[in-house]
């Protein structure tokens, strides 16, 4: 299995501390926060392999950073330089996957989000379910879940439906930038966007697989810490307790 982390933003919500710096490798408790995410993972052994998406501006800082890990990492390089010729979350998915002429499992995760747990019980639960498989917390506010994405379950935590950014959310069910692709479902991108999937946000193209195969959610065992603007990452800096 291979994990694409997503790391081509501009974080201009950070700035003036992510205007010449990416915002995965800003520091949390002592080291980057891509640290967590990748450290966390590879302890699992499922993870053969780590894939960038970074921008243009970016990628060497990710190239150095790799350097530095001693689990076998490549760095994608998408070609933009600003954050209005940005080519979005789905068709970096897609430019990696032609890249490196990848044909696997993938596990693809946020490179800006920080977790209270380990990702492998995420991953135990789609390699159980054997379908494509996304995360699910619950939100009680209105607000907040109208700037993520929505969705709605069965009783066996198979999709019903699932929008991003939706102005009236059909359920309280929020999902985190955390997705696990199978083999056969991570060789239809290219068809969703296609199909008219949204490519800017990382879940569009989960929302549309789940109407064309059985997609299901998981129930997070814990907290996610989205590190979106000065504030937040703050807050997190001198809250956030890492997990090993």
């Amino acid at each position: 299995m291979k994990c694409l982390i997503l790391a081509a933003g501009y974080a201009t919500r950070l700035y003036p501390l992510t205007e010449n710096f990416p915002k995965p490798l800003l520091p949390v408790a002592g080291k980057p926060i891509l640290d967590h995410l990748v450290d966390d993972i590879a302890r699992g052994g499922d993870v053969d392999e780590f894939i960038v998406i970074s921008n243009h501006r970016f990628a060497q800082h990710f190239c150095d950073w790799a350097a530095t890990k001693s689990v076998p990492i490549r760095i994608a390089d998408d070609g933009t330089s600003t954050n209005e010729t940005r080519l979005g979350a789905v068709r970096d998915i897609q430019f990696a996957i032609g890249k490196f002429s990848l044909d696997d499992d993938l596990l693809v995760i946020a490179g800006d989000n920080l977790l209270d747990f380990s990702l492998q019980r995420f991953i135990d639960y789609a390699r159980a379910s054997r379908t494509s498989c996304i995360m699910r917390y619950f939100e009680p506010s209105v607000p907040k879940l109208s700037k993520s994405a929505v969705v709605e379950i069965d009783s066996h935590d198979r999709i019903l439906s699932m929008e991003e950014k939706p102005e009236h959310p059909r359920s309280h069910w929020c999902c985190p930038p955390f997705y696990y692709y199978t083999r056969s479902d991570a060789r239809l991108v290219g068809k969703g966007i296609v199909a008219g999937c949204g490519v800017d946000a990382p879940g569009s193209f989960a929302a549309w697989l789940s109407t064309q195969v059985p997609v299901h959610a998981m129930e997070m065992p814990g907290k996610r810490f989205d590190v979106g603007n000065l504030e937040s990452y703050q807050k997190i800096v001198a809250n956030f307790q890492p997990i090993f």
